[in-house]
């Protein structure tokens, strides 16, 4: 019984925690500035930065280990039919991402979970 019990209040606390993930991420609006944290991988999973021979072709550089502290602006904010948020970021200080592109997407509700957007 007692194991249950502990159970339930573990399973509660988890969905309180993904609750208040969820209501942060509500409140991004265009021209926030985030800032760009770190990958678990080499390469962002939810933020959509395009593969190392798109931005080789286009005469940038692939340093994804480069991208970590970079602060971004949200240009436009997007609700998918399934829910998800969509955002658009472009570099705060004008700049290309890799030298090569100007604006990439991003889903910010799995982006800030994972920790690859930080709000400030």
């Amino acid at each position: 019984m007692k194991k249950f019990a502990f159970a339930l209040l573990f399973s509660a606390s988890l969905l309180q925690a993904q609750e208040e993930v969820k209501t942060n991420t509500s409140n991004v609006q265009i021209g926030d500035v985030l800032e760009i944290g770190t990958s678990k991988r080499m390469d962002y999973k939810h933020i959509n930065f395009p593969r190392a021979n798109f931005i080789i072709k286009r005469g940038g550089l692939a340093n994804y280990k480069g991208l970590k502290g970079d602060r971004v602006v949200v240009t436009a904010v997007e609700t998918e039919k399934d829910g998800s948020t969509k955002i658009k970021i472009k570099r705060k200080d004008g700049g290309r991402f890799f030298g090569s592109h100007t604006v990439v997407s991003a889903d910010i509700n799995n982006a800030l979970a994972a920790g690859e957007l930080l709000m400030n």
